[in-house]
């Protein structure tokens, strides 16, 4: 099965470098009439998108034939065309077949599952920063800890889904890459290639921290810490939402992540500690900057 994971793996790579030439702009974000998953901006949600369409080549085949046996059956061995049943009360062939084909199946889709499932739970290298959401209804609340000892930088602020009024003042206008019920006043911000380490909870029912483009879901118990790792390899803003029943406005307490380039994080994070609100508006501006001399060259 390392020929399996080795396929993912390159699968990811093209997936990625796909969207990277969509440049810092990228918003993965749900789409009207979408089929497939976002596009991936980990490795492990290559592997996730890889392991679906995986299986999707056992189920069409068995879905095919199980609707054509019934609709045999149907034909063939209705009352009218066989008046007198069959008293035949087993057939060791049959039996050995469909007793022996599903364990088959089953080996051929268990063994990529596990791989991936471990993966899921094995960082490919020690944290290098540590974030704390806390679900609450209705919003999330964050608790930064990078760095060790003296030398830690600490930020917390809350997250709350932006209304219509409320999108100018935080210079959110642009509806495509701040759309409707899921912009917020203020994002994550994460450096690019870093493996960052998500430690969920609540404060009062169960909510559910997820952000599909990193193939990230974790449930926010009170009570309990829960721990979950992305490292997003492409630039933009990711878009989740609570994926747990929680209450009248659990539409509304969607989850944004803003992926930056390592400086303009350490610049962040430095203006962070004194003011959030300013330090993201910093970022916006120098992320503007960025895109408009990009398009001008």
């Amino acid at each position: 099965m390392n020929v399996l994971k080795n396929i993912a793996r390159l699968a990811g790579m093209v997936s990625i470098a796909t969207i990277a030439s969509a440049g810092t702009a990228l918003a993965a974000q749900p789409k009207p009439w979408e089929m497939t998953f976002q596009p991936a901006a980990t490795d492990i949600m290559s592997e996730i998108a890889w392991f679906g369409n995986y299986t999707m080549i056992f189920m069409v085949p068995i879905v095919l034939l199980v609707m054509g046996l019934l609709a045999y059956v149907m034909w063939r061995f209705n009352k009218r065309s066989n008046p007198n049943p069959s008293r035949t009360s087993h057939n060791t062939l049959i039996e050995v077949i469909w007793t022996v084909g599903p364990v088959f199946i089953l080996l051929l889709l268990a063994v990529p599952s596990f791989q991936l499932l471990s993966a899921q739970f094995s960082p490919p290298s020690e944290p290098e920063l540590t974030i704390k959401a806390t679900g609450y209804q209705w919003y999330w609340g964050y608790e930064y800890q990078a760095g060790e000892g003296d030398d830690a930088e600490e930020v917390a602020f809350e997250s709350y889904m932006l209304g219509e009024d409320e999108r100018a003042a935080a210079g959110k206008e642009d509806m495509a890459a701040y759309p409707r019920l899921l912009a917020v006043d203020n994002e994550i911000v994460v450096p690019v290639d870093t493996t960052v380490r998500m430690l969920v909870t609540a404060g009062d029912v169960l909510h559910s921290w997820t952000i599909p483009a990193f193939g990230v879901k974790m449930d926010a118990v009170p009570g309990r810490l829960n721990e979950t790792w992305f490292k997003a390899e492409v630039e933009g803003l990711y878009y989740g939402q609570c994926s747990e029943l929680c209450g009248k406005d659990h539409a509304f307490m969607p989850i944004a992540v803003r992926v930056v380039s390592r400086d303009q994080y350490d610049t962040w994070l430095t203006a962070a500690r004194d003011d959030v609100g300013a330090a993201n508006q910093s970022l916006m501006a120098a992320l503007d900057a960025q895109r408009k001399l990009a398009a001008a060259q």
